[in-house]
């Protein structure tokens, strides 16, 4: 074995010297596919680098107590100070900002004490402004809307503050966010001025602790939880101060890794193609060395080192050109990203990308090369007119299929959600089978059809069905980059139709939140007064946390990824004598209307699949700090696409209906009277906050089109992996093409028989692989938008004409380049030498 190593290593370096012309399509793949893979992951990385070492910062402190609803007992307070905590007090609330022209808009409001901030700086512009009692600091968006400047007088609530200026840094942006609209800071001492706070208001307040030095802030929590927790507390430390980012940047690194992984798989059919087009440029050498006695294995571990070391170079490209992508997004997207990476070198990163360029080499270089080994020499001279129907041997095979599962196991082990990354592998595999499906078929059809009267096009059907036509390779290098495309176009097109078609039709003007009990008739004879409002519906709000599941506590329930959610945090709550209007119970029964017995819950029927729970079961809500359990009685499939007045949770009136609450109202009517209806609510009712629907639906609009670049911009990386394995097709084949034109020439075809020959071959070719690519991206835009978005799914019809038109037009433009390049070869030459 040694000894073939040698002889391996001793010829690879001296064809080696050569160059590597032949195989500069392995060097592209590769270092294309890895490339992507390397710069999500490292950008991954940085970014958490970033969250870990600011999570201080981010959070506000070492700890942070977060309580709904009503603030921290003084009990708790002084427990924290006699054991050296120092504590810093937040309390966040939407409101309306009202200036003095009459303009508004609504704001995240946020309320810190003088403690604040205890991680970092909050800097306002101009940068001498400071926050003071009777000031407020707005984001720089909401200041330039209502037209203010630092000195102009903003109404909140029932209170009218002095314009500071506008934000300009906010330490703890990342652990809460403003979400529903801009930010605006004032005083903590403030806030009862306002009248925001009312029983039952949707209010938050924050609890920032710093420690002593060497406290460990995980037992910290255990002692304050065990000593003063009511049930109703969040609590969390530095080290997961930012855990909805964490997540994000988890599902959208998977995501993209996969997308990066499409291209390598793509990318690996160019290996593919390159290592059987350099093979078949050395067959004359390989065969003479096998007749002159040369053994199999020798050339095989030759020209397996030449692959690999091609392969290693192509990785180390690869992983450079990520370094270098990363530093670019981080560039590109710095206003984007929670914090700001910590870019340097991330081993993990860029091994695990390392990693998958090898099994890629691997997997799809082993097969031509073994297939190449079994074939005698004598028939190697006749390979290229007459294929052998050989294949590796079964220990060769048996390593392939190896290398196969260890990149399967790799992709799945490394995914957030390794369900979707297993589908993904086996739709992958899918795909590739449906494509050379298709190309046996295609070649089938040229076959039967091989008695066409014209030439043309008799000849083009000969060259997709002829010994040694590249018809699967081009089909299979076509198909999947626009698969990819198609798929994700079809998805951005749905997105964009519900966001921009259905929803704005069905949603209603506005949400009304924060309306007290006592105001409630009056809030409904006032906006029913308004000119152009069709209609007023109101129901009472709660926020309820979820503490337990058939007793079970929450920390403890294995639910499913896509329902997850729903147990972190706080979740809306109301309670019903009568069904919801478009309520579709699909289990169980509504209680009746003067229904007094123990609390029941009707349940929205995809959480109580993924938590496991049927009618009859108990599901507990701290509402207020009290725990209340519920049983269901009741579940329902909800439609969330009218954006009405829809709960998951819908409790029985009686013990909630006596609990201090507030309620939340939609109104319908002309888009026109926006701007009045606003107004006229919101001076009546200084604690009530108007949620424009228009405004947030633009907001998500103007999201999809950021996430619809990011999208689009790594399926562009797909696709120019096809292009690339399509490029190297029609190089591997030019030689063929060339020899093909000078004989045709020769025994007396026009260049225009010639140019329509080969047109009828490339057009088939785009247009097969169009349909294929057209129906392949329908099913897996339809799985995902069905199983992964639970959102609705149309058929769109032009997305797929345009897939299979570029398709066409593609295949037609690199086979016309290809046409003409060989038919500029002067015969004469060419005969001579061959």
């Amino acid at each position: 074995m040694s000894q073939t190593l040698r002889l391996g290593f001793r010829f690879a370096r001296r064809e080696l010297r050569g160059g590597i012309r032949g195989l500069r399509i392995v060097l592209a793949c590769l270092a294309l596919g890895v490339a992507a893979i390397a710069a999500v992951g490292t950008l991954r990385a940085a970014t958490e680098a970033g969250l870990v070492e600011d999570g201080a910062r981010i959070l506000g402190g070492d700890l942070e107590v977060r309580v709904s609803y009503r603030p921290m007992p003084q009990a708790a307070r002084d427990w924290i100070a006699a054991r050296g905590g120092r504590l810093s007090e937040v309390v966040e609330m939407r409101a309306m900002a009202v200036a003095a022209s009459g303009e508004r808009a609504l704001v995240e409001l946020k309320a810190v004490d003088q403690a604040y901030p205890l991680y970092g700086a909050l800097t306002l512009d101009p940068p001498q402004a400071r926050l003071a009692p009777g000031t407020v600091a707005l984001d720089p968006l909401v200041a330039e809307r209502l037209g203010l400047r630092p000195g102009d007088l903003v109404r909140l609530g029932e209170a009218r503050f002095r314009l500071a200026g506008t934000v300009a840094s906010e330490p703890d942006k990342v652990a809460s966010p403003a979400i529903l609209g801009p930010r605006a800071m004032i005083a903590l001492a403030d806030v009862p001025g306002t009248a925001l706070i009312q029983p039952g208001s949707l209010v938050e307040y924050h609890y920032r602790i710093a420690l002593p030095q060497g406290t460990d802030p995980a037992g910290f929590a255990a002692a304050l939880r065990a000593a003063q927790d009511d049930g109703g507390w969040r609590i969390r430390d530095a080290r997961d101060g930012s855990p909805g980012v964490s997540r994000f940047l988890d599902r959208a690194a998977s995501f993209l890794t996969l997308a990066g992984l499409t291209a390598l798989l793509v990318g690996g059919i160019g290996v593919a193609t390159g290592v059987r087009a350099w093979l078949d440029q050395r067959a004359r050498t390989i065969a003479t060395l096998r007749c002159l006695g040369a053994p199999a294995r020798v050339i095989f571990v030759t020209y397996l080192i030449q692959v690999m070391a091609l392969a290693a170079l192509g990785i180390a490209i690869g992983l450079l050109a990520g370094q270098g992508l990363t530093l670019l997004a981080a560039r590109a997207l710095e206003s984007v990203l929670p914090v700001p990476p910590r870019l340097g070198f991330h081993a993990r990163p860029l091994a695990e990308a390392a990693l998958y360029g090898v099994l890629t080499a691997l997997a799809f270089a082993l097969w031509p090369l073994g297939r190449a080994r079994e074939i005698p020499g004598a028939a190697l001279f006749r390979d290229a007119v007459q294929p052998q129907a050989a294949r590796p041997r079964w220990s060769l095979l048996a390593v392939n299929a190896a290398a196969v599962l260890a990149l399967v196991a790799l992709v799945v082990g490394t995914a957030e959600q390794p369900r979707f990354a297993l589908g993904f592998c086996g739709a992958a595999l899918g795909t590739l089978l449906l494509f050379r499906l298709g190309a046996a078929g295609l070649m089938g059809l040229a076959r039967r059809l091989r008695g066409a009267r014209r030439p043309a096009l008799r000849l083009g059907l000969a060259n997709l069905h002829r010994p040694g036509a590249p018809t699967p390779l081009l089909l299979v290098a076509l198909g999947i980059g626009l698969t990819t495309l198609s798929a994700i176009a079809m998805i951005e097109g749905n997105l964009r139709r519900q966001i921009g078609g259905q929803l704005p039709q069905a949603a209603p003007n506005f949400y009304f939140i924060d309306i007290q009990s006592d105001q409630a008739q009056r809030f409904d004879e006032l906006a029913r007064a308004q000119p152009g409002v069709a209609e007023v519906r109101r129901v009472p709000s709660l926020r309820a946390r979820i503490s337990a599941i058939k007793g079970v506590p929450v920390e403890r329930i294995q639910a499913s990824e896509d329902t997850a959610w729903a147990l972190r945090g706080d979740r809306g709550l109301t309670y019903a004598a009568t069904p919801p209007e478009g309520t579709r119970l699909v289990a169980g029964e509504w209680w009746p209307a003067d229904y007094q017995g123990p609390p029941l819950l009707s349940l929205d029927a995809r959480l109580a699949e993924g938590w496991g729970v049927g009618l009859g079961d108990t599901v507990t809500v701290n509402v207020l700090g009290r725990d209340v359990s519920l049983r269901v009685a009741s579940l329902r499939q909800i439609e969330w696409q009218g954006l009405g007045l829809n709960f998951v949770l819908i409790a029985s009136p009686g013990l909630l209906s006596s609990a201090p609450h507030t309620h939340i109202a939609t109104v319908r009517g002309d888009p026109a009277q926006d701007a009045r209806l606003l107004r006229v609510v919101t001076d009546a009712f200084p604690n009530v906050s108007g949620i424009r629907v228009r405004d947030a639906l633009e907001a998500v609009a103007g999201l999809l089109e950021r996430l619809g670049a990011a999208i689009s911009a790594v399926a562009a990386v797909t696709l120019a992996a096809g292009g690339l394995v399509l490029a190297g097709a029609m190089a591997a084949g030019q030689r063929r093409r060339i020899r093909d034109a000078v004989v045709l020439k020769v025994v007396g075809a026009t260049r225009a028989q010639i140019r329509r020959a080969w047109m009828v071959e490339f057009g088939l070719l785009g247009l097969t692989a169009g349909l294929l690519a057209a129906l392949c991206g329908t099913a897996a835009s339809w799985a995902v938008a069905r199983f992964v978005m639970r959102t609705d799914w149309i058929f769109l019809p032009g997305t797929l004409a345009a897939t299979i038109l570029g398709c066409t037009a593609l295949t037609l433009l690199l086979g016309y380049a290809g046409t003409a390049l060989a038919l500029r070869t002067r015969p004469a030459p060419l005969l001579r030498n061959e």
